[in-house]
């Protein structure tokens, strides 16, 4: 059997560690207790869901960063709250005149959840909307809001989200 070096198989009791403490930890900020049933209940949670649902997801990513992974959401969270001041002031300032664009933004990897996180973050970050996610062709088509550089947006995006998630899931530096 052919695998990547980015993944792992999904076997033993955490098929995807990562979704096991996602999902045991928003059981408890959502029950607000750390009572024994409560946390019983979220190693439970923690332990069959993933073991349910592994053969949907595939085997589990490696992250080969995981303080620059906490870095770069705190960088996503960031650009997402300016994203959303600079929308408002664009749509509630009558002189504002946005110059829409559609930025091609070429892929430097092949890695599946590179491509997926990246499409997402820029259809998250408000301004912006990833349209075609096209693998074969190797790029992003994105629509901008307000872009006066084309080039300089596909460089920023390219710089600000896809290399930090490849070092991240590929272990690539940047």
């Amino acid at each position: 059997m052919n695998r990547s070096p980015t993944t792992a198989p999904a076997r033993g009791w955490l098929p995807h560690p990562l979704l096991s403490l996602l999902l045991a930890s928003v059981w408890l900020l959502l029950q607000q207790s750390l009572a024994l049933p409560q946390l019983i209940t979220a190693g439970v949670l923690g332990l069959v869901v993933p073991r349910l649902v592994a053969g949907f997801l595939g085997p589990a990513n490696r992250v080969h960063r995981p303080l620059r992974a906490l870095r770069f959401a705190g960088i996503v969270l960031w650009d997402i709250v300016v994203s959303n001041l600079t929308v408002a002031r664009i749509v509630l300032d009558p002189r504002s005149r946005p110059q829409p664009a559609w930025v091609k933004v070429p892929l430097d990897t092949q890695h599946p959840l590179v491509i997926t996180l990246l499409a997402t973050i820029v259809t998250t970050t408000p301004g912006t909307v990833s349209c075609v996610v096209d693998e074969a062709g190797g790029f992003i088509l994105v629509h901008a809001l307000d872009c006066d550089d084309v080039d300089a947006a596909a460089r920023g995006m390219k710089d600000r989200y896809e290399a930090p998630l490849r070092a991240i899931l590929e272990g690539v530096q940047s």
